[in-house]
This record gives structure tokens, sequence and C-alpha cells, in this order.
């Protein structure tokens, strides 16, 4: 085999589902031409930086599951090694294709009341037996970044908590339940992406602490990991100066962060993938196509993921990069591929899913995981109220009334009679730009409605955006729900009116 061969398994560039034949025949001729070792799939172009959201998409969106399938087959029908398919699904292939088994975010996850680590390895199994169905080797999940900084842009939803400790667990036992379903996963972002003020896929996030602070924090989940096995880390494009002699270089393209630290120090002997190497931290710093290829390989990264210039890649790094170096690495990614039975690779038929056993699921994860923040509920009281038409409601952010308001079953009465309001506020995204997408003047409605009179607070969405709220002691009781699924809502209204 030759050299380019070899370092050609490395290289995991972007696969989109909904694309041009154009762009799909560009796919095909780099696994013809330059015998790819994998595709990582994202939903579309317009989504690729993002994380799948309802929004208006200038492409026609139907039938991405079925077209995923179909995409797998046709480029492993060409590929002379099978490719190892991968897909960053977080809460599950729902993060990236549509009408798929979604799972709860990490936050929500990571507010679990009882046996935490046992219910998120079974998410974590699930999450795995769907993209094995599907044809998917490769996770690129759990987050195990310490959501220590509660403005951070990019982070937020996507990590189980702010306690080191607690991350460590729960991330192992996402990423032991993935491997169980028989997909690998990997630990994401080293050296902890958790408490920084920028977003990585605009510009680069530095992190100023001392080595001591970072091992407390950011790098506890990583070697809870590592000391137990773990296969596979990603690094991410952040800038670690303590770590790095002062210097501002990204950790995914910096040799004493992988190889030094990493590797030695930390022990760890698995494989290193890169963060998407079209991200603006890291893809502004070479203009010479396969420059940067070359520096996130010789930093230490077995898989180069996302990348733009895979044949400049290949040739750079076959130029400077030495036979034992290469080989290394390919019998790396080669024995993944035969762990991971990628080399038995068959074309597979559009799998269908258990949408009971899932909706089962959910509901005993929400019981779990639905918790009242502050104050108490009187069920007892309420019904006295609605019966007397005393008791208000309203909801926020919803097209329809929600699943929640018809689950209450209640007499609601107009709110200038009412003597206590409960207020359903369903935050309309996960991400914080542009407030989580609440408007500002409903926002003032809400915290007008909650300095009048007595309200219930129902949170249906990302806790982070309670902030956004006003005084949370302005409510007589605060309940969050997490996520925004039937199941969710379903538990608090049962929990609002049994006793």
């Amino acid at each position: 085999m030759l050299k380019t061969q070899k370092i050609a398994q490395c290289f995991s560039p972007a696969a989109f589902i909904h694309d041009t034949e154009e762009n799909y025949q560009v796919i095909e001729k780099l696994i013809l031409e330059e015998e790819i070792g994998g595709l990582t799939f994202f939903h579309s172009r317009h989504s690729a930086a993002a994380n799948f959201e309802k929004r208006a998409e200038v492409l026609d969106v139907t039938g991405t599951f079925e077209k995923l399938i179909g995409l797998i087959n046709r480029y492993q029908a060409i590929s002379k090694i099978p490719l190892l398919i991968s897909i960053d699904g977080e809460y599950g292939l729902a993060m990236r294709v549509e009408k798929t088994p979604q799972y709860p975010f990490a936050i929500s996850l990571g507010a679990l009341k009882k046996d935490s680590e046992t219910w998120v390895e079974e998410v974590g199994y699930r999450m795995g037996l769907d993209m094995k169905r599907s044809g998917i080797h490769l996770n690129l999940a759990p987050c195990a970044d310490v959501n220590t900084n509660p403005n951070n842009p990019v982070i937020g939803y996507r990590s189980f908590g702010n306690n080191p400790e607690k991350v460590a667990k729960l991330a192992f036992a996402a990423y032991s339940g993935m491997k169980k379903a028989g997909i690998s996963a990997c630990l994401k972002h080293f050296p902890g992406h958790g408490d920084t003020a920028t977003d990585s896929h605009l510009g680069l996030p530095i992190l100023h602490k001392t080595k001591a602070e970072l091992e407390a924090e950011e790098l506890l989940p990583f070697q809870y990991g590592i000391d137990r096995g773990v296969e596979m880390i990603m690094v991410g494009h952040l800038a670690v100066p303590a770590l790095t002699g002062g210097r501002d270089i990204p950790a995914s393209i910096s040799r004493e962060l992988i190889t030094d630290l990493l590797k030695g120090e930390m022990g760890f002997q698995g494989l290193v993938i890169s963060d998407a190497l079209n991200m603006k931290a890291v893809a502004n710093l070479y203009p010479e196509p396969g420059e940067l290829e070359w520096q996130a390989f010789h930093a230490g990264n077995d898989i180069l993921c996302f990348s733009d210039h895979v044949t400049d890649g290949i040739e750079k790094i076959s130029q400077k990069a030495s036979d034992e170096e290469v080989e290394a690495v390919f019998e790396k990614v080669m024995d993944l591929k035969k762990r991971l039975e990628v080399l038995e690779s068959k074309p597979i038929e559009v799998p269908a899913f258990d949408w009971e056993s899932h909706s089962r699921l959910q509901k005993h994860l929400a019981e779990n995981y639905v918790s009242v923040i502050s104050g108490e509920v009187n069920p007892a009281e309420l019904q006295a109220l609605a019966k007397a038409g005393k008791l208000g409601y309203r909801e926020f952010f919803t097209a329809n009334p929600s699943h929640f308001s018809q689950a209450l079953e209640l007499p609601f009465s107009p709110n200038d009679k009412v003597e206590k309001v409960i207020l359903a506020v369903f935050v309309p995204s996960h991400k914080p730009l542009n407030q989580f997408g609440m408007d500002q003047m409903v926002l003032d409605e809400i915290k007008d409605l909650a300095n009048s009179r007595p309200c219930i607070l129902i949170h249906f969405g990302n806790p982070l955006a309670l902030k956004l709220l006003g005084n949370l002691s302005d409510f007589e009781v605060v309940i969050c729900g997490y996520q925004g699924f039937e199941e969710a809502q379903g538990v608090v209204a049962y929990g609002l009116f049994s006793e």
C-alpha cells in the first residue's frame, strides 16, 4: 500500500445529506481517487456549523433519514476499504436528522435525581443502537466539558453540568452506553471548552487558567475516562497558554497539548480526532491549502475531521511525515475499523424505530429530571381555585395550545378575575443567541405578571434561559421541565394536580 493511501485513511471530510448531485459526485471522487478513510455526515451546508434546528431553509428537507441511508450505501459501494461513517449526534440522530428519536440534552440528564449513571448509560445505548442500525459507526459525542461559564456561547445545554466529578461520571456513562451498542464514541472537546466566552466556530477561545486549575476542573473528566479505557478523544479549537508555554495556539494543532500532555502525561493510548478543521478558530491560520492538515497530523491527531483540503493535506503530510509516523496512525485507524466491523460493511435497509419504547423511556427520564426549583406546589389548593374560577393560565412562545395545557384538563378563568396564574414558558431555542429566541416584550410581560399576582412558572427548555425571566423569587413556584417533549409536559401536568 502506498504511503498516500495510508494517510488518506485519516481523513473524514464532511458529507451533506441535502446537497446537489454535483456535490455528491465530488465526494465520490474523493473516495475513488484519494481513497479517504471515512465521512462525517451533516444535515446540509446551511446548518453544518450549527446543530439542526427548525428554521427556514431554502432546500427541500423531506426524507432526510432515507436520503442519509441512500448516501451511506452509495458511498460504501464504491469504497475500496469500507468507510468509517460518523455523525455528530449529541442528543441522538435527531441533532442532524428530522423524524428520528431525540433524547434529552446533556444538561437535562445532568439534572437526573436518582441512578443518573445507569440512566445516562441507557440513553447512550439507545442512541448507539439507532446509529448502528443506520450504518453509522462513530458518534462524535459526548461532551466532557464542564460548563463553569453560564454565558458560554457554544457549550451550555451540551454539558452535563458545572461539577467536574459529575460531568466525568455521566460523560463516561454515555460513552459506555454507545460502546455497548456496538458503535464508537469520543469524549470532547479536550482540554475542556466549558469556561470559554468565544464560539470556536467563529473565533479562537482562549482559556486563561493555571495548570493546577485545569487539572482540578477541565482535565478531570478526560483523565477519568482515560483511566477507564476510553478509546477516542476529540481535541477542540481553543488555546490554553498555561499548557503551551504562553502561546495562543489552538489545542487541535498543538503538539505540546496532544502528544506531550494527552498522550504522554495523561497516558491516553487511543485515537485522537480533531474538531472540524473548517472552523474559523483554525481555518484562517494557514492560508496555504494542506498546511492546516499537516499541522493537525503533526500535533498528534489520528483522524482529521471536516478537512476542506483533502488532496493537498494528503500530499503535504506525505512530504513531511516519516514512514513510521504514518504507519502507526494507519494501524490505529484500521484497528478501529476492525473492532467496529466496518470492514464487513453491507448495504443497509432503512430501519424502523420503536417509538412506543422511546416514549416510555422519555417518560421515565422526565419523571427523574423535572424539578421544582423553588416554592411548593399545593395540588388541592390549585384544584379549589380552578373550581372557583380563580385560576388563570397563560403560555408563551407556542403556536398552538400545548400538550401541557390539554393535559391539565382544568377550567381556567380570564386573568382579570383570578387570584393565581400558571405561566408556561416554552423556550424557542436551546442556544443563547438572541435571548434563546425569546422576544423582550414577552419577557417583560411575564415579569409584570409575576409582580401583579401569585404566579407558578413552568419552564420548558434550556434552564440557562431562566435568568432572562427576571428575579425568580417573584414567582410563587418555579418548576423546570428541562425539555419541551410531550412526555415532560405530561409529567409536569400530573405533578401539579396529583397529591
